[in-house]
């Protein structure tokens, strides 16, 4: 049960930050950019002694914000 949290709560963090950026990747590449993304805001908010808050919007608040830094960084490499 936990996994199918942690591939939802990706695929909304995905969703979310893909409309920052005014792009769509579809279901399966939202999850991918979700997951990841909670990996990266996860180690993000541990280098900055950030404690999120806890429980499920803890973590997609974590998961969108390492979303849209993994889409941020994309982006440089882009257009270099």
């Amino acid at each position: 049960m936990a996994f199918l949290w942690f591939i939802l709560i990706g695929a909304a963090a995905g969703w979310i930050a893909g409309q920052l950026f005014k792009g769509g990747f579809g279901l399966l590449g939202d999850i991918v950019v979700g997951v990841i993304g909670a990996f990266i805001g996860a180690w993000l908010f541990g280098v900055l002694k950030i404690a999120p808050a806890s429980g499920l919007i803890g973590s997609l608040i974590v998961a969108t914000i390492g979303a849209i830094v993994l889409l941020s960084v994309l982006r440089l490499f882009k257009r270099a």
